[in-house]
């Protein structure tokens, strides 16, 4: 087994992963690959810039649930803050983007582990 990249527990428990609930997605005005998030994370309202725009239409991602790194530290994106990062697959054979989200509906900021 190749241990290259292997994390401790400890650095995985960390992370904290919520459910958050779409309210608002536009895109960037100053990047072509970002969208602008508004989300609720169950009573605290965030934006979050994701690199989807050549994925999803902004309609689309509006009322989606979704998984966030809730705990990320806030950074400034083309003078955007994002204030965490949504989490998504890529499908090695057709290079589709599929957002995380619940298999069921969950309450907003409900913690994923």
């Amino acid at each position: 087994m190749d241990t290259t990249g292997i994390i401790e527990y400890d650095d995985f428990a960390k992370l904290e992963l919520r459910v958050a609930t779409v309210l608002e997605c536009k895109p960037h005005a100053n990047a072509d690959k970002l969208l602008v998030l508004q989300i609720d994370l169950g009573g605290e309202k965030r934006q979050i810039c994701a690199g989807l725009r050549q994925h999803y239409a902004p309609e689309q991602l509006v009322g989606k649930q979704i998984v966030v790194v809730a705990n990320l530290a806030p950074r400034q994106m083309r003078g955007e803050i994002s204030q965490g990062m949504l989490l998504a697959a890529t499908d090695a054979p057709t290079g589709r983007v599929i957002l995380v989200s619940p298999s069921e509906p969950a309450s907003s900021g409900s913690k994923v582990s």
